[in-house]
């Protein structure tokens, strides 16, 4: 029996599987989503992963990434092991490639931001340092 909460709704529903001869039994979902969660959940949980990965550049020493869709769940690590292992030596924008197809699952690793292309006034202007922040 594994219990979990779902995370498909703000409802919340606590959900329990149990499985039998292959078959899910799921109980407490609210819905079909919630079920359609809980199966997924047990046979190939998934999930997505957002960092930064280090640049080549003084002014934005890492850069926000993310990966394109969800992994399985086991292979985050690897995906992670390969991002440290990566620097941005050209000055990317939100939605470039950083690696493609990471360790062959489908996902690339995508930039967040259009930091690299900044000014440093503008960099400022966004994180609110500002020169005339101390005014």
């Amino acid at each position: 029996m594994k219990e979990l909460v779902c995370i498909v709704c703000p409802r919340g529903c606590r959900m329990r599987i149990a499985e039998e001869n292959g078959n899910l039994q799921i109980t407490g979902n609210g819905c079909k989503r919630g079920a359609a969660f809980a199966e997924s959940e047990v046979r190939d949980p998934r999930r997505t992963v957002c960092t930064t990965v280090r640049t080549a550049f003084p002014d934005v020493p890492v850069l926000p990434v993310r990966i394109s869709k969800e992994i399985p769940k086991d292979k985050i690590f690897d995906v992670m092991r390969e991002i440290s292992r990566t620097t941005v030596r050209t000055r990317l924008g939100r939605g470039d490639i950083v690696l493609e197809n990471a360790l062959g699952l489908g996902a690339d690793v995508i930039v967040t931001s259009n930091v690299l292309n900044e000014t440093e006034s503008e960099r400022r202007k966004n994180d609110g340092t500002s020169a005339c922040a101390d005014l």
